[in-house]
Formats: structure tokens, sequence, C-alpha cells
């Protein structure tokens, strides 16, 4: 099998399409060989993991790496929790200890968010109804008297309608100008134990135990109960990731308010919408993807076409903070999965059964470790949306890609000309 069609095969699309970004990318470039020494790297890297963990690429089944992957991610886990002391996630004393380790693995630094006094203007000037009636007050005055601002915000994301907030709430975020922001330094929180309380009912449907605010540059996580393998790993890993995310989003806001429509480019911005137009196959297009689109349709036509992704920028940015901080501590080995998030390779499953692919990556291991997935079931996508990002970053360099991604982001796409 050639390196087009085994990368072809990784990222489910044609080997056309894969020879079609390869004749384009050199064009513009000049690079020879780039998806050759991409390919090249997945399987040095893998050999070199699987070789670690007592396994023999020739002959290991994907059923014994996929275990042994899992296997490998539950003990770092395990090792994460006893190095913080064990804390009890569902309290307050607990959730600010693994805020106080993250916070120093990524020093938050100043952003450009919504001011405060605008929040409360905002929430004044559509009452959320349902938080009002939650909480016990009569009033927007009576919640906004009584609560923390930010604890208002955070519950908006698990208690009002989606379409409340999308048709109602958000829409004034078009009209919203630079003088309603300033500088101020990314927050990471525990909400308070009461609206914990009332939001737990709200926990599994609409949220994970932790979530951001990209206009306020908040984190904020709801005490939890961590009975389930990998918990640690996964809420250490989701702040770190949030806390890039909303850097991101800070250049960017801070970016548009120096342009026209600020307002209406940052709400278009927040809500993640991805281009549905077909792209020019005759140029040298590729789509700017915002969200993970195969968590709602793994078939979707656009993850099969020239695509990069943020959110594989702040997964990658936090995969790199992780395997820093593991070098620092015996206890750990984080840094088996530094460097592997674009990495997955086939491996045979029986007589006269496709092979099947297995991710590298660690976000994709602590998900399945998380929700208990068995092979049939296992999480890929992180790792095929981060080798597109690979493909590009080979090319054209990490930092071009993420000021490219910035300059176009409301238009979608970047055409390389």
């Amino acid at each position: 099998m050639t390196y087009i069609e085994k990368m072809a095969q990784i990222l489910r699309t044609p080997k056309e399409v894969i020879l079609d970004v390869e004749k384009k990318m050199e064009t513009k470039t000049g690079k020879k060989g780039v998806l050759e020494q991409i390919q090249k790297e997945i399987e040095e890297k893998s050999q070199i993991r699987l070789k670690s963990l007592g396994v023999y690429p020739e002959t290991a089944k994907a059923k014994d790496v996929y275990n042994d992957l899992i296997n490998k991610t539950r003990k770092e886990d395990e090792a994460l929790f006893k190095l913080l002391r064990e804390p009890k996630f569902e309290t307050l004393e607990g959730c600010s200890t693994l805020i106080h380790v993250a916070k120093e693995v990524f020093r938050p630094r100043k952003g450009f968010f919504l001011k405060e006094k605008k929040a409360k203007e905002l929430l004044t000037l559509n009452p959320p109804q349902k938080i009002i009636e939650l909480y016990d007050y009569n009033s927007v005055d009576g919640l906004l008297n009584g609560e923390n601002i930010f604890d208002i915000f955070a519950s908006l994301r698990f208690v009002e309608d989606d379409e409340w907030l999308n048709s109602v709430f958000f829409k004034p975020y078009a009209d919203l100008k630079e003088s309603d922001f300033e500088e101020r330094e990314i927050q990471v929180y525990v909400v308070s134990e009461h609206i914990a309380k009332l939001g737990k009912k709200f926990i599994g449907k609409k949220l994970h135990h932790l979530s951001h605010l990209k206009e306020l540059g908040i984190v904020f996580i709801m005490p939890f109960r961590a009975a389930y393998p990998g918990a640690t790993l996964e809420v250490f890993s989701l702040v770190l990731h949030y806390l890039h995310e909303i850097d991101f989003y800070s250049n960017l806001f801070r970016k548009y308010s120096k342009e026209a429509n600020f307002g209406t480019r940052m709400k278009s911005a927040m809500e993640g919408k991805v281009l549905e137009d077909s792209l020019s196959k005759n140029k040298n297009i590729w789509r700017i993807v915002q969200r993970y689109l195969a968590k709602i349709d793994p078939h979707d036509p656009r993850l099969f076409e020239p695509h990069i992704n943020p959110e594989v920028i702040h997964w990658a940015k936090a995969e790199k903070n992780l395997k820093e901080f593991g070098e620092r501590f015996v206890e750990l080995d984080l840094e088996f999965f530094g460097g592997m998030d674009f990495v997955g390779e086939f491996f045979p499953v029986g007589i006269n059964q496709e092979p099947m692919l297995i991710s590298f990556d660690l976000i994709d291991n602590i998900i399945s470790l998380s929700k208990r997935s068995t092979l049939e079931n296992i999480f890929l996508y992180h790792q095929q949306e981060a080798l597109w990002n690979k493909i590009f970053i080979e090319y054209m360099g990490e930092k071009e890609m993420e000021e490219m991604m910035i300059k176009n982001l409301d238009k979608g796409f970047i055409e390389l000309t």
C-alpha cells in the first residue's frame, strides 16, 4: 500500500483527494515528499510507543493494541490523581487543587473580554426566566443582586433552552462595540455550592463537568463525583484546552474590535458555524471547521475534503502542556502521548475481517476510557482531525496556520493562491 493510499484510508477519503492536496501544496510551497514523510513519522512513532508497551508491531492485533493504550491511559490517570493528593472533586477544595495546578502549567494571561457591567445589561435586556425561577428570585434585579455574574452566565449554558439562547439572548451580541470590552486575566473558578446543587440535574444532558465562556474569559467547573475511570485526566486536560481556546478567541475578538462589524463577526465566531457551501475543486482551498463535525455526523462530507480545525490547535497546546508537566514528575509518563495526536495505525482484527484503525491520540483514549468504549465503538475523530492540521502545518508552518485561521475564520476557508 502506498503512502497516499494509507493516508487516504486513515482519513476515510478517496486517494484522489490526497493526491490533489499533494499536487496543489507542492505547487504552492515547492516542498516535495511531505505526505510520505508524515506517513513514515506515523509508522515510526506508533512502533516506538508499542515497543515501549512490550508489544511487537508486526504481530499486534487491534484488540491488544487498543487494550494496551487504554490501560496506559488509565495508569496515567491514576498516577495524576495520586499526584494531586487524591482530590475530592465533589468539593470546592478538591476542584481548587486541580485548578491551581492547571494554572501553574498554563499561566492565564490577559485577554479581551466583555465587561461585567455590559454582561449585566444583557441579562436585564433579556431576563433568563428559568434561572430566575430556579434560583427563587422574583426579578432579574434580584438575581443580579444576589448571585455572582459568572455563576449566572455559566447557568445560562445548562438551564435555558438553546432556542431561546440563540434566537433571543445572543441576538444583541451583534450590537456589541469595542468599548463594551476590557483587558483582564482569564479566570478559572468553581461555581458556588448552591448553584452547583441546582445545576446537578442538568449535568449529562447539556454539559460536561466543566465548560467555558469565551466572551467573559472564564473556565468554570461544576463539582462532581469522579466515580469513573479517566476523570482526573479528562478534567485536567479540558481545563488546559479551554484556557488555550479562550486565549485564541480573545485574540480574534481583539482583532475584530479594530475592524468593521465587530459585534456581528464576534457573534458568528462564537456560534462556531461551519461553511456549508461547496468549495471550488480547481483552487487550493482549505475549509475552516470550528468544531468536531464527526460528533454529530461521522459521514459529514466536509470531513473528507481538505480542512483545518482550531479545536486541534487548542488540544495540541494542551497536550504539549501535559507532556511538559509529565516530565517534571517520575510518577507520570504523559510524555508517552506527546506529539502523538495525529498518529493512527491499522491493525488486524481477525480472519477475513478488515483491519481497524486505532488512535494514539491522548484525548481519543481518555474519552474511550471514560465512556468504557469497546473496540467496536472507540473514538477516533481527534486523531483524524489532527492529521489534517498536521498536513497543513508541514507545508505552511504552525504559526502561519494559526495566523491564517484567525484572519479567515469569518470567511470560513483559506485560499492559498
